[in-house]
């Protein structure tokens, strides 16, 4: 006898918010369906301040009522399937990173019924990483990828990437196929823009050889991010001699060559500005050497599988808690913190959004987004949930209502759409709209910190 299949957690959680099912019945329907209890008692304290809040009549807070107003939802099929293909490192150092944003696309898509636009819509999450490199992303893979969207001749756009050089790689491709490539989670300036001293000669223009723009973001780029932390540490926090390492990634230099570019204008003395070597076991002699300069901060631009956790515990068994360290949004993560153990403690992150304990805070649709995927994870504090998956989630809604818009399997219709996007409703409370460069006008930079093991929202930093 075959077992049949459990109930999603997601759309039984939405059945609540919906009204369609009444307290009692999900109390029963979510042991079914392997809800903890803990987690049934915080998805229905959520339900019920969320009742209380609202006006006489109001229909409750949903993470579905976000978006371009007035766009309606098509959930009928009979114009066949269309293929939705994501691109980003799913295991290894990555592992929670990547997986929470896959979770939050299918949480959308069940949210939205599977369809879109008159089409159902299959969804296949690839991985861009390989075992060789903890899981982070690689060239071929990455080429491979693009080219199986590319190809297919069911695709119309290709969510991706994680890494800002894996973007480097596919946006040619997905370019020369008249494609649109939207990324929840890229930040290095160079993908859209010209920054004078921190990017590479002919960005952004090499990877557009035909002249159009394919390529859109979700998230404020480094050039805002790298200026949010000069600005935050030279005068707010009153550093004045920092040290910079990057993991020698395109990201990571990026976000770095523009805190060292907006902190020496601020009248910051800039002692180092290196690259570290990702694959090797012990930073001792270099924090050492690093530690003799002087500096009040350490500022690293890195992302999770290159070995920052292994940076951040030499440099704490060198140096006291007086030097800070400031990493950014590539480190803002669990696997990060968990890395680094006792080390990560006190430790700044900069993240281009909030953190999800500030999304419960502002409360709405961010707050409920953060409690369905907390249930849906099975996590026990909503921290732990990635940061960057809540544009996940927003880059397929994006996406469902771009198909809603068009109805055709089209890729320049899908792309124009996309990149005429304006005031889209955001989980994070306000609207954005995309820039003629394909960036969001978004720009709330956050800062948190690492408090009792856990990354905790302390405040906006603004860019200069």
């Amino acid at each position: 006898m075959t077992q049949e299949p459990r109930e999603s957690i997601s759309a039984l959680i939405a059945s609540l918010y919906q009204g369609s099912i009444d307290r009692r019945a999900f109390m029963k329907r979510a042991g079914a369906a392997g809800l903890s209890a803990a987690l049934v008692g915080q998805v229905l304290n959520r339900y019920e301040a969320a009742a209380q809040d609202a006006t006489p009549g109001a229909e409750l807070t949903s993470s579905t009522q976000i978006g371009r107003p007035g766009i309606e939802h098509i959930t009928d099929t009979s114009k066949g399937n269309i293929n939705l293909y994501s691109s980003w490192p799913l295991t290894g150092a990555m592992d929670r990173t990547g997986n929470d944003a896959v979770q939050a696309i299918q949480l959308c898509l069940e949210d939205f019924g599977g369809a879109a636009g008159g089409f159902s819509i299959t969804y296949e999450a690839l991985d861009d990483g390989i075992a060789a490199n903890n899981g982070g992303w690689d060239p071929g893979k990455e080429t491979e990828n693009a080219n199986k969207a590319v190809n297919d001749a069911d695709s119309v756009v290709y969510l991706a990437t994680y890494n800002s050089g894996a973007a480097k790689i596919s946006i040619p491709i997905t370019g020369a196929a008249g494609m649109a490539q939207v990324s929840y989670a890229n930040t290095y300036q160079g993908l859209t823009k010209f920054i004078e001293g921190a990017v590479e000669e002919g960005e952004p223009d090499i990877y557009y050889p035909s002249g159009k723009r394919n390529y859109m973001r979700l998230c404020p780029a480094d050039d805002i991010q790298g200026s949010a932390q000069a600005n935050w540490a030279y005068n707010e926090m009153g550093r004045k001699k920092a040290y910079i390492l990057h993991d020698k990634s395109l990201y990571g230099q990026g976000v770095s060559a523009v805190f060292r570019n907006v902190f020496e204008s601020l009248g910051g003395e800039i002692l180092g500005f290196e690259g570290y070597e990702p694959g090797v076991d012990d930073y001792q002699s270099l924090m050492t050497s690093i530690a003799d300069t002087g500096p009040d901060i350490l500022q690293i631009g890195a992302t999770v599988e290159n070995n920052a956790a292994k940076v951040l515990q030499d440099m704490r068994g060198v140096m006291g808690e007086e030097v800070i360290f400031l990493g950014p949004d590539g480190l803002n993560n669990t696997n990060f913190v968990e890395g680094a153990g006792d080390a990560a403690e006190g430790a700044y992150l900069t993240f281009a959004g909030y953190t999800p304990d500030k999304l419960v805070e502002i409360g709405g649709a961010g707050a409920d987004y953060v409690t369905r995927m907390q249930a849906r994870l099975g996590y026990d504090s909503p921290n732990l949930i990635d940061a960057y998956a809540v544009y996940a989630y927003e880059t397929a809604v994006l996406v469902i209502q771009t198909l809603d818009q068009v109805g055709e399997k089209d890729r320049t219709k899908v792309l124009d759409t996309l990149f005429a996007t304006e005031g889209f409703v955001s989980l994070l409370g306000g609207t954005w709209s995309f820039t003629e460069t394909g960036d969001t006008d978004s720009s709330i930079i956050g800062l948190a910190q690492v408090v009792d093991g856990k990354i905790q929202f302390q405040k906006v930093v603004e860019s200069i």
